[in-house]
């Protein structure tokens, strides 16, 4: 949320899909990093485009880096970078038969077969091959020290691809069983340009792949420092050649804080893209129906709200939709520099906010239906859901606000009056709400809550723990290991080894549950240690989970083939197919 930054269930930048942190309702996604919002006056678009809307601004080329790990980057590269598989029709793990093809060969040990498209060219005409593979792996896997990689379940028990210069074709093989392994090859936005990333560092293409094989960090420090950092985007894209493509569009220029333009890839191997021009408009989530009746834009995917679903399904000529979506609001503890690496004072501000408050007056008008969360990793409309709720106990001595109760832990542990500084992602009015709605129920407990969102808190307060608690939202999918870099105890506290892991939790009990949940191929025995880390979650508070995001979206009856979609993916997923009548 992503964030969006983001199966059982969620995505957290891992191997085959992992949690995007948003900042908005559709997508923490992961996750939400920091979102510029530009204002919704820009002239209509042009006949041969299509525009559509998000909140934050696009901000780097590689969205794999624990820093850029969200939303902001990964739904407009959906169909740039190109891969294996994608989250396709309903969030489906869909193979991307144009990239590739890809297939089990064997369980013991697990073994998957590789074959990249004789087709496959990045956009500078340089053939997609084992190197792009090996640069995959090096990131991936962790076993190359100083890649910053948002997670790496599942590559870190494989063994080093082999194949040679030129090679289209490598096999992944695991050293244990990897409940997700058909989402674990390189997917879409994974599979990197290593020929640029060599050039960069000065290295030959033998020297890379040597480099890699040898896991020889030392000789690959530029090529590291690069891979993290240089394809950052800061106001501008990267030089052209820096940035080629391996889908039906490539990114074209941005303007600050206004757009990020597309256009067709005429290195592109597979159907070529319907519309020939795409602009992403970075606008705010609450100015978004009005761009949308303005007809600034195309689609938008607004923060829902009665008033904004009220506004879009009074347009002439729009089609509203509302749906399900992996995303889900929560709050999460500072476990490394705040007052609540004290279990008693979580406890106490678990019991005050007021989780239901929250979902009837902000959700509940959008989505009668909408309760608040008993577990975090399975969404509501999942199937498995009630069965993991009822074997975790759900959300307990936390179902009900308890405000007598709280005020009793602050006052036993001597902290009333103690100051609370709830973190956020501004402008985003929703969320200002659900804070306010917060101080009003736990300034009664005795805890002074402070609004500290800012504008960069994804860019800067987050990295940089400078909270107490943290408002935001993961994006993720229907995969299990997507979440894990979530709740694994990271390596270090700190921007670079944190992984998805933004309050630095940490629990050895969680992390081997999440281990052999990972390692557990047959879905029915998922279920049960699922409900086993929902428990221990709760026993520790690691975070409050408040409530499934509705899906809000809304397009000008004129654009065709728009499908949204509940995955991290966005509606952006298939914007190839999208075209005008």
């Amino acid at each position: 949320m992503f964030q969006s930054r983001t199966s059982g269930k969620f995505l957290a930048a891992v191997a085959g899909g992992a949690l995007l942190l948003t900042a908005c309702a559709g997508n923490d996604t992961g996750a939400d990093k920091p979102a510029a919002s530009g204002s919704a006056s820009a002239s209509a678009p042009a006949a041969q485009s299509i525009t559509y809307a998000y909140e934050q601004e696009f901000h780097s080329y590689n969205n794999n880096t624990v820093a850029e790990n969200a939303t902001r980057n990964a739904g407009p590269l959906q169909r740039v970078l190109t891969g294996f598989w994608f989250y396709g029709d309903k969030g489906a793990i869909t193979p991307d038969k144009d990239f590739g093809t890809y297939e089990k060969t064997s369980d013991d040990p697990l073994t998957v077969e590789y074959t990249i498209s004789d087709k496959a060219v990045w956009s500078d005409g340089t053939p997609i091959d084992c190197d792009d593979t090996l640069l995959w792996w090096g990131f991936k896997s962790g076993k190359i020290k100083g890649f910053s990689a948002s997670g790496n379940e599942g590559v870190q028990d494989t063994k080093l691809p082999e194949c040679d210069k030129g090679g289209k074709k490598f096999t992944l093989v695991y050293d244990k069983p990897f409940a997700d392994w058909v989402a674990n090859g390189p997917g879409a936005t994974e599979m990197l340009p290593a020929h640029v990333v060599a050039k960069q560092a000065g290295l030959s293409e033998d020297e890379f792949i040597a480099a890699v094989k040898a896991t020889d960090a030392k000789k690959l420090e530029k090529a590291i420092k690069f891979f993290n950092d240089g394809w950052v985007s800061e106001g501008t894209l990267p030089a052209a050649d820096l940035i080629p493509s391996s889908g039906p569009y490539k990114l074209s220029k941005m303007d600050a804080g206004q757009s990020l333009t597309f256009v067709a890839n005429d290195k592109w191997w597979g159907t070529p893209a319907a519309i020939p021009t795409v602009v992403e408009r970075f606008i705010a989530l609450d100015e978004q129906a009005q761009a949308l009746q303005n007809r600034e834009v195309q689609i938008v995917e607004p923060q829902p709200g009665p008033d904004v679903l009220n506004q879009l399904k009074a347009l002439e000529g729009v089609q509203v939709n509302l749906g399900d979506a992996y995303t889900y609001e929560h709050l999460d503890f500072n476990f490394d520099s705040s007052p609540f690496k004290d279990k008693a004072l979580r406890e106490a501000f678990a019991k005050c906010v007021p989780r239901q408050l929250i979902v009837d007056n902000l959700i509940k008008p959008v989505a009668p239906e909408s309760k608040p969360l008993e577990v975090r990793n399975v969404a509501p409309f999942q199937s498995n859901n009630a069965a993991v709720v009822a074997a975790s106990g759900g959300a307990g001595v936390y179902a009900q606000q308890d405000i007598e109760g709280a005020k009793a832990l602050v006052e036993k542990a001597g902290k009333t009056g103690l100051e609370v500084k709830i973190g956020y992602q501004t402008p985003n009015p929703r969320r200002t709400a659900a804070v306010q709605l917060i101080i009003d129920s736990c300034n009664k407990a005795g805890f002074k809550v402070v609004d500290k969102g800012s504008e960069d808190f994804f860019g800067t307060v987050m990295p940089a723990n400078g909270y107490d608690v943290a408002l935001y939202a993961w994006s993720g999918s229907s995969l299990v290991s997507g979440w894990a870099s979530t709740f694994t105890t990271p390596k270090k506290c700190d921007g670079e080894n944190k992984g998805n892991n933004n309050g630095c939790y940490s629990s050895k009990k969680v992390d081997e549950l999440i281990a052999k949940l990972n390692a557990t191929v047959d879905l029915a025995a998922q279920d049960p240690i699922i409900a086993e880390i929902e428990k221990n979650l709760w026993a520790d508070l690691a975070t409050i989970p408040l409530f499934q995001h509705p899906g809000l979206s809304a397009w000008d009856e004129t654009v065709k083939n728009v499908v949204p979609n509940p995955a991290q993916s966005t509606i952006t997923w298939n914007m190839d197919k999208w075209s005008l009548t």
